[in-house]
């Protein structure tokens, strides 16, 4: 598939709902996932396939530190999730974005799309590929949504998104009923403290976070970056991924430090 050139200063666009845009492409086209493996990610792919759409690739980026654009805990568990799935994974290793120090996010933003964007020009090029569009976990970051779309406009291909805009808990209540095993694998909020780490997100789960909305404002899915998940099992996934960790705990947040991961 030939797709457009990256014209320098392409400025993002902000989108509208993006599950109710018609589709340019055919469902029989290929499809890629941009996929962390979180539940948001994942829960776009489940949505896409549930819809018809050809996914046959799914896409991982792994930061080498901080980022504005990328989910970055246990995105090493791509493979496990991917070979789950049945999807052949594409992995990216770019250098670090040094996003410690940034003074224009906007530009922070832009730079790391590099990598990404370059990726599926590269996909696009496998003899038998016709790239028709990527799926996205974006729930309402316009930050990081408005640059997914503007790179898929330079693409010329469609960005399907179920998640936008809808309502987080109803979101949170349809992945929980659906059957996602979702694991908080990071925390860094009033209220969340190490006891979460590990924890599954189930109603319960949820009925908490709620409370904590109510008191911190913590985000019930953790679109402000109080938490991270990981999802270990799914309808959309033929066996479970089984973790070995250890809680890695430095006072007002921490992480699941994965030691060890199988399928089972």
């Amino acid at each position: 598939m030939d797709v457009p050139s990256i014209t320098p200063g392409d400025e993002p666009v902000i989108v509208e709902p993006l599950a109710l845009r018609p589709l340019r492409s055919s469902m029989t086209d290929d499809w890629v996932g941009l996929f962390s493996g979180g539940k948001d990610s994942s829960w776009a792919v489940y949505r896409a396939l549930e819809e018809g759409l050809s996914v046959t690739r799914l896409l991982t980026v792994h930061p080498a530190g901080d980022s504005y654009m990328y989910h970055t805990p246990a995105t090493r568990l791509a493979p496990l999730a991917a070979e789950s799935i049945g999807i052949e994974l594409f992995e990216v290793e770019p250098t670090d974005f040094g996003a410690d120090d940034v003074d224009d996010a906007g530009e922070q933003g832009d730079a790391e799309l590099v990598p990404m964007e370059a990726a599926l020009r590269e996909i696009a090029a496998e003899d038998g590929v016709d790239l028709a569009g990527v799926t996205a976990g974006a729930v309402e970051s316009d930050f990081q949504t408005s640059r997914i779309r503007g790179m898929c406009d330079r693409l010329g291909i469609d960005l399907f998104a179920p998640l936008w805009g809808e309502d987080p808990v109803e979101l949170a209540e349809a992945m929980i009923d659906a059957g996602f095993d979702i694991r908080i694998v990071q925390v860094a909020a009033y209220g969340l403290d190490e006891s979460w780490l590990g924890r599954r997100y189930d109603r319960e789960a949820l009925s908490e976070l709620l409370a904590l909305r109510e008191e911190y404002g913590v985000h019930p899915l953790g679109e402000g970056g109080e938490f991270e998940t990981y999802v270990v099992d799914g309808p959309h996934m033929d066996r479970r991924i089984d973790l070995t960790y250890e809680r890695v705990w430095e006072g007002d947040r921490g992480h699941l430090e994965v030691t060890d991961a199988d399928l089972v």
